[in-house]
C-alpha cells in the first residue's frame, strides 16, 4: 500500500514538473510572437500604398503611354512646342502667383543644399509660365507637356493624387481664335481616341462676375459669400444676401439665368447692359458656344457662376466632362501670362489660355488594338545551329520592328500567358503561326 502510494506521488511530481514552465520563459515567448506579430504586420504595410496614389500595371501602363505618345505627337504637329519642367521648383518662382488652393496642394521640401523651401508641382501650367518669361519673347507662342503631378489631397472622392497631366498653352493672343484654336486641338486629340465616350463643354465667363463686382465696388468678404453661394446653388440665401448689396439683382441674375446666355444681358440692370467688357464676355460666350456646337456637334452647357479658377483665370473657362463623371476631364481658361508684383526682369503681364488634363482618367474610355504575342519555340531554338541562330534573331528583329511583341523563353516554363502566335521551325525556316 505504501509502496503505491509512493510511486503515485512520483508521477504526480514527474507530470507537474513537465507541464509547469518558468515565467522568464513565457514572458520570452510571449516578446517573440509579439516581435513575429509586429515584423509580419510591418511588411505588409510597406506594400501598402497612400489613399489616392495607385500602381498602373501591365496593359494600363502600356495604354497610358501610348496615350500620352499619341496626344503630345498631335499637339506638336499641330505647332505647340513640348517642354518637360522638372518635378520640383523653389517656392518663390513655383508659387509666386498661385491660388491658396494650389498652395494647399503643393508639398513643400526643404532643399538640402541650399536650406531653401521647395516645392513638388501640383500643376505644371505655372511652371509654363515662368518659362514662357524667359523664352517666350512678345509674340505668340505654343507651348505643350505631359508629366506626373503630385497633390496632397485627391480631387473628389476617388480622385488621383498623382495624375498624369497633359495640357496646352497659347501665349500672347488676346483675342477669341486663341480660345477657339484650343478647343479644336482638343477635340482633334479626343476624337483620335475614338474614345467610347462623348465630352460634354460646360462653359463660363469669371469677367461677367468681375466687372459686375467692380462696378458695385463690393468688398472681398462680399465677393468671397456670393462665390460661396453660387458654388453651393443656394438661391434662397443668395436671394436674401443680394437685397442689402449694390447692383443685387444682377448678382441674383446671373444665379437665376445665367444658364441662358441668349437671354442674360436683357435680364440684367441697364448698367450692365451698357458696360463694354460684360457685353463683350456675353458675346464671346455666345459665339464659342455656336463654334463648338456647330463644329464639333459637342453638347454644350453654360454657367456663369462657375467661379472655382476666380483668383487666376480672367475671362473665359471650360470643363470637359466625360458621361456623368462628377470631375471634369480638362480643364481650361484664360489667364495672365505674369500677374503684377511677380513680373520677372521687366516683364508685363499678357494674355494666355490653356487647358489640362489627366491622362490616366482616359484608360477606362479607350481601347488599344489587341497585341500580337508571339513565343519563340523552345525546344527548335535549343537545338539549332549557330547560323540558324543568326536567321531566328534576324526573325526576330524583324517581328518586333512590326510591333510584335516576342518572347525568346529562358527555359520550358517562359510563357507569356496571353500567347497569340508561335515561332517554329519548319522546313529549316522560322514560320509564324497562329495558336
Amino acid at each position: 500500500m505504501s509502496v503505491s502510494s509512493d510511486s503515485a506521488k512520483l508521477a504526480q511530481s514527474n507530470t507537474t514538473n513537465q507541464t509547469v514552465t518558468h515565467p522568464a520563459t513565457n514572458d520570452a515567448i510571449s516578446n517573440q510572437n509579439r516581435s513575429f506579430s509586429n515584423f509580419t504586420k510591418d511588411v505588409a504595410n510597406s506594400w501598402l500604398l497612400p489613399d489616392g496614389v495607385v500602381d498602373v500595371l501591365f496593359e494600363d501602363a502600356h495604354k497610358q503611354e501610348v496615350l500620352r505618345h499619341r496626344l503630345t505627337q498631335q499637339l506638336i504637329t499641330h505647332g505647340y512646342q513640348l517642354v518637360n519642367p522638372p518635378m520640383i521648383e523653389f517656392t518663390e518662382s513655383l508659387l509666386s502667383d498661385a491660388s491658396e488652393d494650389l498652395k494647399r496642394q503643393t508639398f513643400k521640401i526643404i532643399d538640402q543644399l541650399t536650406g531653401r523651401l521647395m516645392g513638388v508641382r501640383a500643376d505644371i501650367t505655372p511652371q509654363i509660365l515662368r518659362i514662357d518669361a524667359h523664352w517666350g519673347g512678345t509674340g505668340i507662342a505654343r507651348y505643350c507637356y505631359a508629366g506626373d503631378v503630385i497633390h496632397t489631397l485627391p480631387s473628389g472622392l476617388f480622385g488621383s493624387r498623382t495624375p498624369l497631366q497633359l495640357g496646352a498653352e497659347i501665349f500672347g493672343c488676346a483675342s477669341l481664335a486663341a480660345d477657339i484654336e484650343l478647343v479644336d486641338v482638343l477635340f482633334t486629340m479626343v476624337n483620335m481616341l475614338n474614345m467610347s465616350a462623348a465630352l460634354h463643354i460646360d462653359l463660363g465667363h469669371v469677367a461677367i462676375f468681375k466687372r459686375l463686382a467692380q462696378l458695385a465696388q463690393l468688398q472681398d468678404v462680399d465677393t468671397e459669400q456670393l462665390m460661396h453661394l453660387y458654388a453651393n446653388k443656394n438661391l434662397p440665401e443668395l436671394k436674401k444676401v443680394c437685397q442689402s448689396l449694390p447692383m443685387g439683382d444682377d448678382f441674383y441674375v446671373l444665379a437665376r439665368f445665367g444658364h441662358d446666355i441668349s437671354n442674360l444681358l436683357a435680364k440684367l440692370s441697364a448698367t450692365a447692359q451698357q458696360d463694354h467688357q460684360i457685353v463683350t464676355a456675353i458675346d464671346e460666350l455666345q459665339r464659342l458656344k455656336v463654334h463648338l456646337q456647330g463644329q464639333w456637334q459637342c453638347a454644350v452647357s453654360i454657367d456663369v457662376t462657375e467661379l472655382s479658377g476666380y483668383h487666376y483665370h480672367t475671362g473665359i473657362i471650360f470643363n470637359g466632362y466625360i458621361n456623368s463623371e462628377t470631375q471634369p476631364l480638362v480643364r481650361g481658361g484664360r489667364f495672365d501670362g505674369m500677374q503684377s508684383g511677380s513680373q520677372l526682369a521687366g516683364h508685363q503681364p499678357r494674355e494666355a489660355t490653356g487647358f489640362s488634363m489627366d491622362v490616366s482618367r482616359l484608360l477606362a474610355h479607350t481601347q488599344l488594338n489587341a497585341p500580337t504575342v508571339v513565343l519563340v519555340d523552345y525546344e527548335a531554338s535549343q537545338s539549332i545551329d549557330d547560323e540558324q541562330k543568326q536567321l531566328l534573331l534576324q526573325q526576330v528583329e524583324s517581328l518586333r520592328q512590326q510591333g510584335y511583341r516576342v518572347t525568346v523563353p529562358l527555359n520550358t516554363e517562359d510563357r507569356p500567358t496571353n500567347v497569340t502566335h508561335q515561332l517554329n521551325l519548319v522546313n529549316h525556316q522560322w514560320q509564324l503561326q497562329t495558336l
